[in-house]
């Protein structure tokens, strides 16, 4: 199967709590050709990751629900740094804190054409509107 050329070299960080749902996103996204910078199981985790002025992200998937907790901090933090991110959840969007409601989100559980299209959809335009070059 071909993918969108421009989602490689992507660098993206992934939120996830459940460990085989977060190896089969890191799956996805090195199949579209994405650099995988920071895996984190849970908010601590990510936040650390957010926080990492010196990491370069190009954006992130966000499970909402992280053993209890929301993972509201990390976007926060994410989005004050530009960083453009979706949410992957298994609740759909009757759980989304209404501050988030415009954010793009995939229902678990979903397969790699609709992540793909999201990844253009999302992350492809907000380099674009950035100025980056994307092939």
């Amino acid at each position: 199967m071909e993918h969108n050329l421009a989602l490689q070299g992507l660098r993206l960080m992934v939120v996830e709590d459940e460990p085989m749902a977060a190896l089969e996103i890191q799956d996805m996204l090195g199949a579209f050709g994405c650099q995988i910078v920071g895996v984190a199981s849970n908010l601590h985790k990510g936040l650390a990751i957010a926080c990492n002025e010196g990491l370069a992200l190009d954006g992130a998937v966000l499970d909402i629900n992280l053993g209890g907790e929301q993972v509201y901090p990390v976007a926060e933090r994410l989005k004050a740094r530009g960083v453009p991110f979706i949410f992957s959840t298994g609740y759909g969007r009757a759980g989304q804190a209404p501050s988030f409601a415009h954010i793009p989100t995939l229902n678990k559980p979903y397969g790699p054409e609709d992540l793909e299209e999201m990844l253009v959809q999302v992350f492809v335009s907000s380099l674009k509107r950035r100025g980056f070059s994307v092939r």
